[in-house]
Formats: C-alpha cells, sequence, structure tokens
C-alpha cells in the first residue's frame, strides 16, 4: 500500500514541475553542432526555421518538407512546388536585419539553425541568439555561404536530418563539378584569364569585387574579377561609376538584372567595352534562386559548371550542361526540368 502511495505522489510532483508537456530522455538526444556546442535537441525534428537564406536553402535541399518558413519571397519562385512557394517568410538575419524572436517563438519549430559566416551576422552571437530563443534549441552551421566549403555543411545537416544517403549524393555531385572545373583552370595563367565585371542593379553600376562571398564563383571558375572599389560588406553590391567600367574594359560582363541585359547591347554608354562589342554579355540564371550570388548558399553550386561554360567554352566542350542543370536541380530542388525548361533557362542566360 505504501508503495502504491509512494507511486502516487511522485507522479503527481513530476505533473506539477512539468508546465508543459513532459520531453523525457528518449525522446531528445545531444549532438555537437559546427560549433563545438552540446545542443539537446528532439529526436525526430519535424519543424525547422533557419536564421538566414543559405542555411534555409540548404535545410530545403536535404529536407523540404521540415521547413515551416524561410527568409525568402518564394511566392515568385519557378521550378519549385506550391506547398514550398506558399511558406511564410519569417524574415532575418541577413544583410544586417535583425531576427524578429517573437515571430520565431510563436512559430515553435523543433530547432532554428543558425548560420554563422563572415558579413552575414558578425555582430551576433550564439549565447545571446540562445538565450532570446529559449527554449528552442539553437543549432549553429558554419561555412553557409564559402563555395569552397559546402561539403562539411551538407554532411552536417544530413546527419542532423537523418539523410546521409542523399547528403553524400549531393556532396558527389559537388565535389564533381568542383574538381572538374578547378582541375582546368588552375592552370590558366593570370594575364590569359577572362576579365569579368559582374554588373549588379538596374543600372549595372553595382558590383561585389574578389575576395567577396557574393563574387567568389569568379575567381572559382578562373575569371580575372576587374572591379577594384572596396567591398561594401553586408549584402555587398558596391557603387561604381561608368567610367571605371569603361576604363576597366572587361572582356565579359555578368549580368544580375533582365531589364539591363535586355538593354545594354543598345545603350550607347556601354558600346565602347570589348564585352558589349564581342557580344560577351551573360544573364545570370536566378530560378529558383541564384547560380551565382543572391545568395551565396549551395544554391550556387550549378553556378560552377555553367559560369566555366561561359568563361571558357573551349575549354569545357565536354561539359554537358543540360545534363548538368536537369541533375542538380532533380537532386537539389526536387524537381523534374523537361527539356524545354532546360533549354529555356540556359538560352535565356545568353549560351
Amino acid at each position: 500500500m505504501n508503495q502504491i502511495w509512494l507511486k502516487g505522489f511522485l507522479l503527481i510532483l513530476l505533473m506539477g514541475i512539468c508546465t508543459g508537456p513532459c520531453v523525457f530522455a528518449d525522446d531528445t538526444r545531444t549532438i555537437t553542432d559546427m560549433c563545438g556546442r552540446e545542443v539537446t535537441i528532439p529526436t525526430e525534428i519535424n519543424t525547422v526555421l533557419g536564421t538566414n537564406p543559405p542555411i534555409t536553402f540548404a535545410t530545403y535541399m536535404l529536407s523540404p518538407d521540415v521547413l515551416i518558413g524561410t527568409n525568402w519571397d518564394f511566392s515568385k519562385t519557378k521550378y519549385m512546388d506550391e506547398k514550398y512557394t506558399s511558406l511564410p517568410n519569417v524574415g532575418g538575419q541577413q544583410a544586417g536585419n535583425t531576427l524578429n524572436y517573437e515571430t520565431f517563438l510563436s512559430m515553435n519549430p523543433d530547432i532554428i539553425l543558425f548560420a554563422f559566416a563572415p558579413g552575414i551576422n558578425p555582430n551576433t552571437k550564439i549565447e545571446d541568439l540562445e538565450q532570446k530563443l529559449y527554449p528552442i534549441p539553437v543549432v549553429a552551421v558554419s561555412d553557409a555561404t564559402d563555395v569552397l566549403a559546402y561539403s562539411s555543411e551538407i554532411e552536417f545537416l544530413g546527419q542532423l536530418f537523418g539523410k546521409e544517403e542523399q547528403a553524400a549524393d549531393l556532396i558527389r555531385y559537388y565535389d564533381e563539378v568542383f574538381q572538374k572545373v578547378n582541375a582546368t583552370v588552375k592552370n590558366i595563367p593570370t594575364e590569359e584569364r577572362v576579365r569579368v565585371y559582374y554588373a549588379e542593379g538596374p543600372d549595372g553600376l553595382k558590383t561585389d569585387p574578389a575576395g567577396t562571398a557574393c563574387a567568389q564563383l569568379i575567381t572559382l571558375c578562373g575569371g580575372e574579377n576587374v572591379a577594384t572599389v572596396p567591398a561594401k560588406g553586408q549584402g555587398g553590391m558596391s557603387p561604381v561609376s561608368l567610367e571605371s567600367v569603361v576604363s576597366w574594359n572587361p572582356e565579359l560582363i555578368l549580368v544580375g538584372d533582365s531589364k539591363f541585359y535586355d538593354s545594354i547591347y543598345t545603350d550607347p554608354n556601354w558600346q565602347d567595352i570589348d564585352a558589349v562589342k564581342n557580344k560577351r554579355v551573360y544573364l545570370i540564371p536566378n530560378q529558383p534562386f541564384g547560380w551565382i550570388d543572391r545568395p551565396p548558399g549551395v544554391n550556387r553550386i550549378i553556378g560552377i559548371p555553367w559560369l566555366a561554360k561561359v568563361l571558357y567554352p573551349d575549354l569545357f566542350t565536354d561539359i554537358d550542361l543540360p545534363a548538368y542543370v536537369k541533375e542538380f536541380y532533380s537532386k537539389f530542388f526536387h524537381y523534374y526540368l523537361t527539356d524545354d525548361e532546360v533549354n529555356k533557362i540556359i538560352s535565356s542566360s545568353g549560351l
């Protein structure tokens, strides 16, 4: 009788301690995140929010159905299922923006992924974020914007979501295109590299210089970034003058804005530039996400073979770009392109 009474008393005491649903040890696991912190998270992860677009996009590529919000306007995105384009935009910490803690707390995801990288959230301490979002576990993920270090991020997220085989497949694709392009362009002498200007904005007079995350693929694919301007920092897009662009006289121009791309060949102000005279102006594909930039996340992997073909078509005749694009979209974007869609994407870029 005393044992029955004691068990009942302990059960009542336990119920009194738990102010909400009680979480037992079998429902949680402890992991080491990419900051080296031990974090206790649910055994099963069903709902996730990321703190900036690169980590949200990486989550979408590995486990899209766990996302309950995004930091990007998906509503006008092509080549994506409607259940993802209808996700709410909860904001994030990109380009100096402050996280809306109330929104994140009210949505109560199983975990929040905090992506830390230079220039994205340099003033945010993981401890501060963890305190403001308590009791939701905050898991730190590194290298969200570094095209040279995507493997570690993909592998970590694969382990986190129980998608190890899928992560290994994505890393295989990434390693293949990276090594194929790098093995060729690393041997190109500096003086023989194609001189590139990255034209951003509606007038083409914003850019990102070498050494910035936004322009990283130009260097990776063997281009010589002509912009000699200070990096703007968060968000990029350093302003330049037309006189500067003319003086740099790039051999090739990459364009981020479609309206500017449509006007550059008829605009008299750009006609003396070699890239324009020789018809070497290319519009960067940006659906569902940018291939070169905006945001500088895992979405840029497909930009490696595309830009290699743009810069050095004679050196990369063995790259079957339509095949690479189809494979990438199916593996990373969960969308199966038709032949017509592939051709439209590639031809619209100027290739």
